[in-house]
């Protein structure tokens, strides 16, 4: 039987408090947001909103080998989104046009009109649209680099985990990324011709890298890189690292000791990109 000799209402302050933190708005999840429409497909993008939104958006760019898929928000981005949710960011995870279907500048424009729909529904989602950072590891650094560069560029900060960021000087000047055996796969996204001639073919991969876009203009942008990266080589990082010192850009380069294409590099590299949010679009 209860021991009924224990007075019951001092507990009611404890009681209450319970209540509370049920009522308390947890994290809330809205799945296959359409951002756009185009040739009988409808792209999308899943919004985290935390439980304190600080009014700052992350945007996500789920990619990998410049493939992209839902799956692949639940199988690694759960933990990136969950850690920027956890510190008030409201989160916009962005998938887009797998390659070879798509090739990298159809998706190149995929990914920024995803972030010019975040813009636009600023209010919608409780977001101050000065306040938007984009960020992704591989593939999705290079494309949220890419947006970085635009002439009208949509973002105020981003954060690029294990970038490529010069295809046209893949580890050494004049080696283009197509040359690696190991990344020939990729020839058909880049829209290489791998018979045409040399110069068209270093033409189309500056086209597509980021570093030709460095400009004086080019927001906030912190670059994480393992020294022991054997599918992404360092050089890519440092490449970066000086085009934005002698554009005079505000950036950092860090990198992680023994860090490979690997959750080595990426999960130190999602914290680091969690406080460059807090330092340059919530100040």
């Amino acid at each position: 039987m209860p021991n009924w000799t224990v007075p019951m209402f001092p507990r009611l302050p404890i009681l209450l408090l319970s209540l509370l933190a049920t009522l308390a708005s947890p994290q809330t999840r809205t799945e296959d947001v359409i951002y756009m429409k185009a040739g009988g497909a409808a792209f999308t993008l899943d919004v985290l909103r935390p439980a304190k939104p600080n009014q700052a958006a992350v945007v996500f760019l789920i990619s990998g080998g410049w493939i992209s898929d839902h799956s692949m928000i639940k199988s690694f981005g759960a933990d990136i989104e969950k850690a920027f949710a956890d510190n008030g960011f409201t989160v916009f995870s962005v998938v887009h046009g797998a390659q070879p279907r798509f090739k990298v500048n159809e998706i190149v424009e995929e990914v920024r009109t995803a972030v010019r729909f975040v813009h636009a529904h600023a209010a919608d989602y409780g977001i101050d649209s000065n306040r938007v950072g984009v960020s992704g590891i591989s593939s999705g650094a290079h494309l949220s680099l890419m947006i970085a560069g635009s002439a009208d560029s949509p973002v105020n900060a981003v954060a690029a985990i294990a970038p490529p960021t010069d295809l046209a000087n893949w580890g050494k000047p004049g080696f283009v990324l197509t040359d690696d055996p190991q990344l020939a796969i990729f020839i058909p996204a880049l829209g290489i011709d791998p018979k045409g001639p040399r110069s068209d073919i270093e033409a189309a991969a500056r086209k597509l890298s980021p570093i030709t876009y460095v400009n004086p203009k080019y927001p906030p942008t912190l670059i994480v890189h393992g020294d022991e990266d054997r599918i992404v080589p360092l050089q890519q990082a440092q490449a970066l690292d000086q085009a934005l010192i002698k554009a005079g850009v505000d950036h950092q380069l860090a990198v992680v000791p023994g860090g490979g294409h690997d959750d080595k590099t990426f999960r130190p590299g999602v914290m680091k990109a969690v406080q460059w949010f807090k330092e340059k679009l919530l100040k």
